[in-house]
């Protein structure tokens, strides 16, 4: 890499990631959406209508076991930033946590014959052992970025192709599980599920051997290893990070009460369990918004970015609020809310790669698996679990009762749930983004220091 220093003072990076790595980076999302939206936006539709448990159970066991679970972010992130192998720091984890990522997301789609407490039990553990396996393998997504390339502009394009990549992931998993699911299982729905989640699995696994043998890693001191202490205190002071955590968890909090009622709302509300998939098929516009993100920042910033998606997710499902059962109509809104919630989250990811840069030019430590670990899986999974729990407890108030004829007040409930409620929470989403906005402005400061500092350091250990 080729560094060099204008009279402004700012640093011109020669640091490209080539086009075949950064197609090979959108493998790592792609596997790991392929199976956990299916978890995100089908687990609790399965386990109330295909598994057997009451909505009530369900929710409660998806915020415990969330919680539980989102307890292991930074203990990976502390891993990842101990591990220094042949490989590198974060890509050995695809090679070595591909297959217990899969296996135990099959295992969690398969019903045991099992009954009462002994049912829940293994939902429970098989839920989490999910979870921390998803978490081994996604913390390193981001947190390898940052160590492939210090262009933040190449960052911000590596990581649309990222988002990209794992929209594609998304739109393989919520459209084609259900049909497949019930084409494999026919009137055996337990049977159907299991055989399809594997062959989900199956390919989850080769696309991440893909990306591994691809990748490779800079920017990482192999003879250094950072000490637990140290690792907490590069998030000390490190307020862009803990705005960036807290508006994460805030938008996978709206993002998952949508897609986890879309199932209940096509089926009850609008009697029409085919539109299912119809609609988290569309989801796959999102990749506009993807694609669309580095020219958007150019104009918008980073954080304006952001808020320019919240504020359409909103819009959209305004719209689909307005138009009653007009399917059209509401295809057009979920399609602005699925490229307005794609923007947003594309940018989160890139902005909390930055926040280690930051972290670094503040206490002098780069703890990008921690930082990162909290930043991504932490928030996915803490706004998942909170997701998942609010629109179950809102249901179970209103007397939901699966795979029966609802209620005018669960109809209600399921609709509040898919459509107001994520436009409550991504409005309060926008908060912490205003106060990110002084420190995006602080960037070019931070990565001039951060390249003088490197650069001094290399030429006292030559001297």
């Amino acid at each position: 890499m080729t560094t060099i220093q204008n009279s402004q003072g700012t640093v011109a990076q020669d640091d490209k990631l080539p086009l075949h790595r950064k197609i090979t980076y959108s493998f790592t999302d792609m596997s790991g959406n392929l199976l956990y939206c299916i978890i995100s936006s089908y687990l609790l539709y399965f386990f109330t209508e295909v598994f057997g448990l009451s909505v009530g159970v369900a929710g409660i066991l998806l915020l415990i076991a969330r919680f539980f679970d989102a307890l292991d972010a930074p203990i990976w992130g502390i891993i990842i930033d101990h591990t220094h192998s042949k490989y590198g720091q974060s890509r050995p984890w695809f090679l070595w946590m591909s297959f217990p990522f899969a296996i135990f997301v099959w295992l969690l789609f398969t019903t045991p014959n099992l009954s009462g407490t002994a049912k829940v039990v293994y939902a429970g553990v098989m839920y989490i052992l999910a979870g921390i396996s998803y978490t081994g393998m996604s913390t390193p997504i981001t947190s390898v970025l940052p160590n492939l390339t210090s262009n933040s502009e190449d960052r911000t394009i590596a990581n649309s192709f990222r988002m990209v990549g794992g929209n594609i992931g998304n739109f393989f998993a919520i459209t084609f599980i259900l049909p497949l699911a019930n084409y494999l299982g026919g009137s055996n729905k337990q049977r159907g599920w299991s055989l399809a989640v594997l062959i989900y699995a199956i390919v989850a696994i080769i696309l991440l051997l893909i990306a591994f043998a691809d990748m490779r890693e800079k920017n990482i001191e192999h003879e250094k290893v950072i000490p637990l202490k140290q690792s907490f205190k590069a998030a000390k002071c490190n307020w862009p990070w803990v705005l960036i955590v807290l508006a994460n968890v805030i938008y996978w909090t709206g993002f998952m009460s949508r897609n986890s009622t879309l199932a209940y709302y096509f089926q009850y509300n609008m009697n029409n369990q085919s539109l299912i998939s119809v609609f988290n098929g569309f989801t796959i516009i999102q990749v506009i918004g993807m694609a669309s993100v580095p020219i958007i920042v150019k104009l918008f910033k980073k954080w304006g970015t952001t808020v320019l998606g919240l504020i359409l997710a909103c819009i959209g499902q305004l719209l689909m609020a307005l138009v009653g059962k007009n399917v059209d109509a509401m295809l057009v809104g979920w399609c602005i809310a699925c490229i307005g919630s794609g923007i947003a989250c594309t940018m989160f990811f890139a902005m909390v790669g930055d926040t280690v840069d930051y972290g670094e030019w503040k206490n002098g430590i780069r703890a990008s698996g921690f930082l990162t670990a909290i930043g991504s899986s932490f928030c996915i999974k803490m706004g998942s679990g909170f997701g998942s729990f609010i629109p179950s407890i809102i249901m179970k108030m209103f007397n939901y009762v699966p795979d029966h004829a609802q209620t005018a007040g669960s109809l209600a409930a399921i609709k509040f749930s898919f459509i107001w409620l994520p436009i409550i929470i991504f409005i309060i989403n926008i908060i912490p983004l205003l106060m990110y906005k002084k420190y995006e402005e602080h960037e070019p400061i931070v990565q001039a220091d951060l390249t003088k500092r490197r650069t001094s350091q290399k030429f006292s250990v030559n001297e």
